[in-house]
């Protein structure tokens, strides 16, 4: 039965649902215009409004609801392109939740509806937007960028702007995919002038926002990340009563802050936003049925809490990041090598590579150079590495080229090649700090130090021992602070040894033999047998894998 069929509500119902509806006044409007649904009834467009209203709440099954009553109540008058919107934005805020099936129910009724009566319509261009999607998931993403470019050209002809970025948003995540990423970049800002300049529906704009932000994420392009990461911290504070983008926003802030230092913020961010995403639908209130990013979020709490030394906070985080269905690497593995189990660590970024997507690949690879190293595998870690560095050539993207940077400069030093070592370490310390990422840069002084001190440079070595400490306190970053802590006692000779004999001691825990430590050190072999032997007396140990053991752990290497 409809709002006219049923009665006139109340004017002050009719009036003020609406209008605090226009003011973005989520909750208010949800109240008035159910309370006028209630009282006669809505008509169709005030519908409408009461589903999205719902929606932007976090009331996804009522808006649901909502949507196929004004489905059914178009149709009953006989107006199939109206009926195919609502049963268009039914199937794709299913699909968006990964309910494919139902999705593709409502999707294919929206199909038929406009392909029946042959309607030439914007909807059209809508229900395109799923087949790209479609597209760019099977690795074609050609035909998905041919597909968005005809969403985006019913968009211009009918002048509806959210057609138009969906279209600008799905061309630059084609673009993204197919590895061209300035031309993609070009595209999300257009997309986000149109968000930021208040242009777009409120649902379109936060799909925008967060698709924009996760697309720049992937890409590794830091600055557009942080820029429109604080654009939509602030459309979201400008709605407080949003519900559905609010726990992403704040997952996108956690991971830019984390990276930027601020990690009181960004736990506080990441806290919050494990609170709204694993909070269960109004779908299934008995089970924790939250949004799938709350696995993001509970990676952010994890990383927190490695980074800060708490490791049974950090296992457990990363088991509820799990349990989300996002994949727990490389934290989790980083962890395990700090507890000492880099044969677990190696293992899981093994299996990890193995699987991984273009996107995900950088962070594996740089962690698992640094397990490598640890286990003095230096062909494997220079392997990496190189990988690494290839990815980073493709690209102009600054985070990549400091990723590569410090993976290829404490490989260098592993291999015995310091002066090579300190000049790559050098350029990977000035990308951090343009990108002002002091964690990052503070570690890659403490392999600077390492490295000054394989060239007897030990005054060199103190100072970027001090500088990266005074980094690690302001953080509280303890694991790196006593890291710093053993390698400052370190400078002195460790168990007596001499200068000559840590030499051979860190040559011998990058895995070379006795010929080949001779030949860098310009020294007979019998020369390097009697070191070695010094250092087995002195440091108490029988083999080359307990003197390996030994310098990692007294942080000779």
């Amino acid at each position: 039965m409809t709002g006219r069929e049923r009665g006139v509500p109340p004017r002050r119902a009719l009036d003020s649902g609406p209008e605090s509806f226009r003011r973005r006044r989520w909750q208010e409007a949800y109240a008035e215009l159910s309370r006028a649904d209630d009282e006669a009834g809505l008509g169709t467009a005030d519908l409408e409004r009461l589903a999205t209203a719902a929606y932007l709440t976090g009331r996804d099954g009522v808006c649901d609801a909502l949507r196929e009553r004004g489905h059914r109540e178009y149709l009953a008058r006989g107006e199939e392109v109206a009926a195919a919107r609502c049963a268009f934005w039914l199937g794709f805020g299913l699909l968006l939740r990964g309910e494919e099936i139902r999705a593709g129910g409502w999707l294919g009724r929206a199909h038929r509806l406009l392909d029946e009566g042959r309607y030439d319509c914007p909807e059209q261009g809508y229900l395109l937007v799923p087949v790209a999607i479609a597209q760019l998931g099977a690795g074609d993403p050609a035909a998905a960028h041919a597909t968005y470019e005809r969403v985006g050209e019913l968009g211009e002809r009918f002048g509806d702007p959210d057609l138009c970025a969906l279209g600008r948003l799905g061309r630059g995540e084609a673009q993204a995919a197919a590895g061209r990423c300035s031309e993609a970049a070009a595209l999300f800002d257009e997309v986000m002038v149109a968000a930021t300049a208040d242009e777009l529906s409120p649902v379109v704009a936060g799909i925008a926002y967060c698709a924009v932000i996760q697309a720049c994420q992937e890409l590794l392009d830091l600055r557009r990340a942080r820029a429109w990461t604080s654009a939509l911290t602030q459309w979201c504070a400008a709605q407080p009563d949003l519900v559905p983008f609010r726990g992403q926003c704040l997952v996108h802030r956690a991971e830019i802050l984390v990276l930027q230092g601020a990690w009181s913020e960004a736990a506080a961010a990441a806290g919050q936003a494990c609170e709204r995403l694993a909070a269960p639908s109004d779908r299934h209130e008995a089970e924790p049925s939250g949004h799938p990013a709350a696995g993001g979020a509970f990676y952010q709490v994890a990383e927190l809490h490695r980074l800060h030394g708490r490791v049974t906070e950090a296992e457990a985080a990363y088991r509820e990041c799990s349990r989300w269905g996002r994949q727990p690497q490389p934290g989790l593995a980083l962890l395990r090598l700090a507890q000492g189990r880099g044969d677990l660590a190696g293992a899981a970024l093994r299996r990890a590579l193995a699987e991984a997507p273009a996107p995900g690949r950088p962070a594996l690879l740089a962690a698992h150079v640094e397990v490598l190293l640890a286990a003095g595998d230096t062909p494997a870690a220079r392997a990496a590495a190189d990988e690494l560095a290839v990815l980073a050539a493709r690209t102009d993207v600054e985070l990549l080229r400091a990723t590569a940077a410090q993976a290829s400069g404490a490989v260098l030093r592993a291999e015995g090649r310091p002066v090579d070592a300190l000049a790559t370490l050098r350029a990977a310390w000035r990308g951090w700090q343009q990108l002002d990422v002091p964690h990052h840069a503070a570690r890659v002084r403490v392999l600077l130090a390492r490295t000054c001190r394989d060239l007897g440079d030990h005054d060199a070595a103190e100072m970027e021992l001090d500088a990266a400490r005074r980094v690690f306190a302001a953080l509280g970053a303890a694991p790196d602070l006593a890291r710093v802590a053993v390698l400052t006692r370190a400078v002195d000779p460790v168990g007596g040894l001499t200068d000559r004999e840590v030499q051979v001691l860190r040559l011998v825990a990058t895995g070379r033999t006795n010929r080949v430590i001779a030949a860098d050190l310009v020294l007979s072999e019998k020369t390097v047998a009697r070191h070695l032997a010094n250092i087995f007396a002195k440091v108490g140990v029988s083999s080359r894998a307990a003197a390996t053991a030994y310098a990692y752990e007294h942080g000779l290497v």
